[in-house]
Parts: C-alpha cells; sequence; structure tokens
C-alpha cells in the first residue's frame, strides 16, 4: 500500500485569489513578486545569492506552468514536466494558518473566526483585566497588532525590567505572548498561553501563540523554538482522522500538530529551520509503514520573511529549499506520493506584515505519478481529495 508526504511550504502563494480585493491583496503574488525582484537584480544577498530566481527542481514539477495557470493563462513548455501541476483557491472565510491546513484536509472553515481589528488597544478590557488577575502579572504590553521580531526588539527590555509580558496579534485570529525564557520563565509563559485559550474560547479567536526568546538587550534578541500553538480542535473529520481511522499513523512535523489541536496525530515531531525540518522528514519517510501520512510544515518562508517582508532572504531560503527537496526525492519509495503546497500566501513586496489572500501551488509527483494538469481548483479540498485516492485505492 502507498504512502503520501504532505509538504506544506507555509506562505508560498502564486498569485491573488479571485476573492482577494475583499481581503485588501488583488495583486499580491508571492511567487511572482520574487520572481520579478530576483530578475530586476532587486533581491540579492550578499555572499548567498544573485540573479534570477533558481529552483531547477520545482520548475521540473510545473511551478511555472501552475503560477500560469492561477494567473488564467495557458501555460506553456509543459513537456518537461514530472508529475502533476495546478493550483487552487480557498474557500474558507480567512486567509490565516488554520483555515489553509483544515481545507487542505478536507475541512473548509466555513464560519468566521473572531479578530483583534483594532491596530492599538487591540484585547477587550474585560479580558485584560480578568487575564492580569488569574494570570497574576503585573500587567500587559503591546495590546496592538505587530510584527513578532519587531514587537520583541522595542519592548523586550521593558519587559524583563517589568515582568510584564508581551500581547500582540495580528489581522489573523490569534493573541500572541512574547517572553524571556530565563527572565520571565517559559513554562510561565505556556500556562499563561492556557489561560488565554479558555479566556479568548467565547472570543472565537483560532490559535493562542507562545513565543519565548532570548537575549539580554535589543540588539541580540532572538526567538527560540519553544514555540507552542494552543489551536481549536477541528470542528469535524479530517484526512488526518480517516488515515488514523484505517489503522495508519499520521506524522506531524513541525507546527502541524499543534495546528490541529493534536487531533488525528499518532507521531508529533519537533523540528525547526528547513534543513531540520527536512532532515526529520526524511527520518520519518524511514520510519513509516504503508498506508501513512508523513505531513511537515516548513514554517521559515511564513515566519522568517514573508512576515519581515525581507524578500532577498524569501529567494535564497525558495532556492535552498530547492535543493534539499531535490535530495530529499532520491529516498522516496516506488509507490510514495509527494505533494508540495501551501496554506495562503505572504508576498515580501505587499504593504504591512500579514498574509496575503493567495492562490496556492499543488505540485504532485511520485515514481508511479502519471504526468498531468493537476487544473486549477476552487477549494483547497482537493489536495485531501488526492491524497485519500492515493492512499485508500488499494483497500477499496
Amino acid at each position: 500500500m502507498a504512502r503520501c508526504f504532505l509538504l506544506v511550504m507555509d506562505s508560498f502563494g502564486i498569485g491573488h485569489a479571485p476573492d482577494a480585493a475583499a481581503f485588501g491583496d488583488e495583486g499580491a503574488n508571492t511567487y511572482g513578486h520574487i520572481v520579478e525582484a530576483c530578475a530586476a537584480g532587486k533581491a540579492n544577498l550578499n555572499g548567498v545569492r544573485s540573479g534570477p530566481l533558481n529552483l531547477p527542481f520545482l520548475q521540473q514539477l510545473g511551478l511555472a506552468q501552475a503560477a500560469s495557470l492561477a494567473a488564467g493563462e495557458n501555460p506553456k513548455n509543459t513537456d518537461a514536466i514530472h508529475g502533476q501541476w495546478g493550483c487552487a483557491a480557498e474557500v474558507s472565510t480567512g486567509k490565516d494558518t488554520i483555515s489553509g491546513h483544515w481545507e487542505m484536509t478536507g475541512l473548509p472553515v466555513t464560519f468566521d473566526w473572531g479578530y483583534f481589528k483594532q491596530p492599538e488597544n487591540s484585547f477587550p478590557e474585560p479580558f485584560i483585566q480578568t487575564f492580569i488577575q488569574q494570570g497574576n502579572v503585573p500587567g500587559i504590553l503591546g495590546n496592538c497588532q505587530a510584527s513578532g521580531t519587531g514587537i520583541i526588539e522595542a519592548l523586550g527590555e521593558e519587559h524583563i525590567q517589568s515582568g510584564k509580558p508581551i500581547c500582540y496579534t495580528s489581522a489573523d485570529s490569534v493573541f500572541q505572548i512574547a517572553a524571556h525564557e530565563q527572565h520571565f520563565g517559559l513554562e510561565k509563559l505556556y500556562a499563561l498561553c492556557e489561560l488565554a485559550r479558555k479566556l479568548l474560547d467565547p472570543y472565537n479567536i483560532g490559535r493562542i501563540i507562545a513565543r519565548p526568546f532570548v537575549g539580554e538587550s535589543a540588539r541580540d534578541f532572538t526567538r527560540t523554538t519553544n514555540r507552542r500553538d494552543y489551536a481549536v480542535p477541528p470542528t469535524g473529520t479530517t484526512l488526518l482522522d480517516k488515515v488514523v481511522a484505517s489503522g495508519a499513523a499520521v506524522h506531524a512535523i513541525g507546527k502541524v500538530s499543534d495546528i490541529f489541536a493534536g487531533q488525528g496525530i499518532t507521531h508529533k515531531l519537533k523540528a525547526s529551520g528547513l534543513d531540520e525540518l527536512m532532515a526529520v522528514t526524511r527520518q520519518a519517510g524511514l520510519n513509516a509503514r504503508d498506508g501513512d501520512l508523513i505531513f511537515t510544515n516548513f514554517v521559515d518562508f511564513d515566519m522568517q520573511y514573508g512576515h519581515q517582508r525581507d524578500l532577498p532572504g524569501y529567494a535564497a531560503a525558495l532556492e535552498h529549499f530547492d535543493q534539499l527537496l531535490a535530495d530529499f526525492s532520491k529516498t522516496i519509495r516506488k509507490d510514495d506520493m509527494v505533494v508540495i503546497t501551501a496554506d495562503h500566501g505572504n508576498d515580501p513586496s505587499w504593504r504591512g506584515f500579514d498574509h496575503t489572500r493567495e492562490q496556492i501551488p499543488i505540485l504532485i509527483y511520485g515514481p508511479e505519478i502519471k504526468t498531468d494538469c493537476f487544473g486549477a481548483r476552487d477549494s483547497f479540498v482537493a489536495i485531501a481529495d488526492a491524497i485519500e485516492q492515493h492512499l485508500f485505492q488499494q483497500k477499496q
């Protein structure tokens, strides 16, 4: 029986979605704008990369053709492609991480998440007071929409001196708490997040995120790998549940388990950074049995480069990932299927620092995967459907 690797290039959109205007994102194009900047010599990174964007393995899988399809154009040069290529638009009501991941596993989010829409004084006063009292903290810092690294740099020193956690949000349905691992304490940060999860359930907030950091001044503050997400559990059955019900396993790598609140997960594998995430994915492939799903989120594209509007860094990360992917692909088995996709966009050339409403690539390959156009789909659910067909077809 077959296996499947679902590899999510977090935030790698390939062109604005049909409903992007409703989100203020008409014209956003994560991949397209990176390609343009590289071609114009505006994405050089000293000693790391220069010149046109170079993604030979992803191009071999049909990335450029998928982008053309997303733009409504006639894809060219399809003869040399290996595998299936296409794109999909999202039907879920938001452009956040949870919605994208749930939908690609067969569960679109048809309800509206709660959001903190005010850029300043973002959180309701009754919640703040209860949070401070029950969390036994002297107050909070931030209370605004912000970039994670930026707000730590701005408020980290005051946080250390005052003992007040840094609380912030974004355009997503999220409440984030940044705190110093030593001066504040990692376990205390996690406990605060658990409290916030309970207090914010009535507000329908999708995720509470612990953002620990280290360092002694704004010059050297660095977020650590001890991030933890406290998400709302899926509201229905997902592909992950179906895999487990079939007697197989789901190997969740990176933040995948947190996104699904552990539901439908048999193996939670911690990793961070492109190299480590790919290494753990390869190791999971060595351990996985027939019928298993290996599900990895490559968060760096989103967290390190998209939200930071670091276009050269994003380009360099894409080129590095392309090399890692080519090496990984030498290890897959004859009956394996690999699906490369994304959960939303995060155009590093766009205004602000939030996700962008974009279509996503769907690139499917494996030794026995027939080369074909996967098409332009109107929902990420098409990914779950393709994986189900591959994993369960031999059981029928």
